[in-house]
């Protein structure tokens, strides 16, 4: 069987190169092929489980992109769980549910998955004070990021502790220094450094990120909250009004601010914003750096009674996490979960007459 489509931009231009749909099951991406220059793409999909293919672009990469694992495919009956996306940097997607595919047929058109330009508001990435400092700080600066990314870390932190002396609303300089200082396990005076880059400038991220980690990792959910709801009110998906900047995710991560927030919000006890959050985590964390977000959104859905989402969040922390030292018991609640939602099926059935 094969699923066949193309990608096109919102506004007619050309498609950016390197385009990656992915078929995403219950959250998780499962097959990757890459469009060919104009749009058009063929995704095969297995008899009875499916692969990671090759690119499917003639001139575009020759490598799998994925696992050639079939335990990482599906059976197709499943694809009714099933969506297509287009990965593409500077880009978001639209969301193609396969909810109402025929998977009976030999070639299946999906039709357009368009893809829009996406946004940033100023201040995501590394700002624009570098250019306003003076020259002797600007040197400072740049030789403090060489010294960091050799590892001389000592280097680095005199480096940056020179640029803001010399030039003290250096927000960028103040952001490396806390950097460094954190590595050095010096964390007051890295939560400090941060704070500092914050006041200097509400709008440029990075540093509201990094003090989130902070409060996160001490367990702190009213800071967590605060700092990821300042950057959540700035995250570019969510600023389609703001134009004239070009995305570059890589700059923020926004999945760990979503993740954080998400987190806070439920140990805060605010189920329904942690379950907004938590979903949005998920669909940015394409890498699983968080396989117990799956936990915290199969313990909501347990609350709302929707056990098969419940089940769907805990197979994929299981398989994620085959080996957590919670696993067994992980297993045993999976098993609850599964009788929960057997008898939920059972009342539903009406009796026959």
């Amino acid at each position: 069987m094969f699923l066949r489509g193309r990608v096109a931009t919102h506004d007619g231009t050309p498609v950016p190169s390197n385009v990656l749909v992915e078929r995403v099951c219950n959250n998780r991406v499962r097959q990757e092929v890459y469009a060919f220059p104009h749009g058009d793409f063929s995704m095969q999909l297995g008899s009875r489980a499916d692969s990671f293919p090759q690119s499917s672009a003639d001139s575009g990469p020759s490598y799998a992109v994925g696992s050639q694992d079939s335990s990482m495919g599906i059976p197709r009956r499943e694809l009714t769980n099933c969506e297509l996306r287009v990965s593409a940097s500077g880009y978001r997607s639209d969301v193609l549910s396969l909810v109402e595919l025929d998977t009976f047929g030999s070639s299946i058109d999906v039709g357009v998955i368009v893809v829009r330009r996406a946004v940033k508001v100023e201040g995501t990435t590394l700002d624009a004070t570098p250019y306003k400092a003076p020259k002797e700080g600007r040197r400072a600066y740049e030789k403090g990021l060489q010294a960091e990314k050799n590892g001389n870390l000592d280097e680095a932190r005199k480096y940056f502790e020179t640029a803001v002396a010399i030039y003290p609303n250096f927000t960028d300089a103040w952001f490396q220094l806390g950097t460094v200082l954190q590595k050095e396990n010096q964390k007051d005076a890295a939560r400090s450094a941060y704070t500092k880059a914050t006041t200097i400038n509400t709008r440029f991220l990075p540093p509201y990120l990094s003090l989130a980690s902070m409060a996160y990792h001490t367990g702190n959910w009213t800071e967590v909250l605060h700092l990821t709801d300042h950057i959540l009110e700035l995250d570019p998906l969510n600023q389609a009004a703001v134009a004239g900047y070009v995305l570059d995710l890589d700059s923020l991560n926004y999945a760990d601010a979503y993740f954080y927030n998400a987190v806070a919000n439920y140990k805060l006890n605010k189920f329904e914003e942690a379950e907004k959050s938590g979903l949005k985590a998920e669909h940015l964390d394409l890498h699983t750096h968080f396989p117990r977000l799956h936990l915290l959104l199969a313990d909501i859905f347990a609350r709302k009674k929707s056990y098969g989402h419940a089940i769907a969040e805990v197979q994929t922390y299981l398989s994620l996490a085959p080996d957590a030292k919670d696993a067994d018991k992980i297993r045993e609640q999976l098993a609850e979960l599964e009788k929960l939602n057997g008898s939920v099926s059972t009342r539903e059935i009406p009796e026959q007459r």
